[in-house]
C-alpha cells in the first residue's frame, strides 16, 4: 500500500514539473545526452589509427563533424 502511495506521489510531482520549467529540464537532459554522445564519438574516433580511419572513409580532420552528425544529425 505504501508503495502505491509513493508512486502516486511521484506521478503528481512529475505533473507539477510540466510547463516551461519541465520543458527546460527536458531540453537540458536532451542536450547533455547528445553532448555525451558527441564526446564519446570524438574520443573513440581519436583512438583509431590513421589506417582504421581510412578504412571507414574518415580523415582525422573530419572527426568533429562526424561526431556532430552522430549526435545532432546533419547540419
Amino acid at each position: 500500500m505504501a508503495v502505491i502511495e509513493l508512486n502516486q506521489g511521484a506521478a503528481r510531482q512529475n505533473q507539477a514539473g510540466e510547463g516551461r520549467f519541465g520543458n527546460l529540464l527536458a531540453d537540458l537532459r536532451d542536450y547533455l545526452s547528445r553532448r555525451a554522445l558527441f564526446r564519446q564519438t570524438v574520443r573513440e574516433l581519436n583512438d583509431l589509427t590513421g589506417r582504421e580511419l581510412a578504412d571507414l572513409g574518415i580523415n582525422r580532420s573530419m572527426i568533429r563533424s562526424v561526431a556532430y552528425e552522430a549526435a545532432w544529425g546533419s547540419k
